[in-house]
């Protein structure tokens, strides 16, 4: 069994235009053009059981559009969390409404929100979705958006651990995309997920290895950030770096499935 815990869908009549967008700010060629059919499609071809749509609420009035989208697709092979802006105005209502949609999390991407994560609005929310037992996904480290200004660094994260203690926390990209030595020093061994999402195929294999194994493997969620990498190309990295069966088998499933109660 495998899991993809980080993918991204577009509805229909804005994913090529946003992806092509996307494509052109990250300077990445995708693999597909973020439709909920394309992505179902790779899902299946690459063998993939589960993956899961992070969709992202740049700016609080679309509240109410991307998590009615999400709340449509919560079946196999693809299932969406929600998310929510952190300048929100009732973000608690807004955190009840996404579980009353029977969403499973929420995404934050402090670099598209235009907040750093060590604001205190971003620590009210992820407090109150952790007491609404939300898992919460967060982009941590640098995005091609604005690689001079990172929102959420390492040391921001474990600041948000320290202080709220959330226990279904995922930091995407091994705990910050192109800062994984700051990952190391403030992270590795902390109570918080990692996702793989964009990194296996960026970090020397020693480094992955090390993380997996000082961090915890029980703390580790396959994710391949698709569409800017491949779940096959994934999948065979995962098999072929040195790791133990059982490690492998927490990342590609077991751990999610603990997360998502499966």
């Amino acid at each position: 069994m495998i899991i993809d815990f980080h993918t991204h869908m577009f509805p229909d009549k804005i994913a090529k235009k946003t992806i092509t967008y996307l494509a052109d700010v990250c300077q990445m060629k995708p693999h597909i053009y973020g439709t909920y059919e394309e992505l179902k499609q790779i899902t299946l071809e690459s063998g993939v059981d589960l993956s899961i749509a992070l969709p992202i609420v740049t700016k609080p009035k679309q509240f109410r559009s991307i998590n009615e989208f999400a709340a449509r697709y919560q079946e196999k092979p693809v299932i969406s969390f929600g998310s929510i802006h952190p300048a929100s105005e009732n973000y608690k209502e807004e955190l009840r409404q996404i579980k009353e949609l029977g969403l499973k999390g929420i995404k934050l991407h402090p670099d598209y929100q235009e907040v750093h994560f060590d604001d205190i609005r971003y620590k009210r929310i992820v407090s109150y979705a952790s007491e609404l037992d939300l898992i919460i996904s967060v982009h941590a480290g640098m995005d091609p958006k604005s690689p001079d200004d990172v929102h959420c660094t390492p040391k921001m994260a474990a600041e948000m651990i320290d202080e709220v203690a959330p226990p279904k926390m995922i930091l995407a990209h091994m705990g910050g995309y192109q800062r994984w030595d700051e990952a190391e020093k403030y992270l590795v061994g902390k109570p918080v997920y990692f996702d793989t999402g964009v990194s296996l195929d960026k970090m020397p294999e020693e480094q992955i290895l090390r993380i997996v194994r000082n961090h915890g493997s029980d703390k580790i969620l396959f994710a391949t950030d698709l569409p800017w990498s491949g779940q096959k190309e994934f999948i065979k990295i995962i098999n072929e770096i040195a790791l133990t069966e059982e490690e492998r088998e927490k990342i590609f499933y077991k751990n999610a499935c603990k997360l998502l109660d499966f």
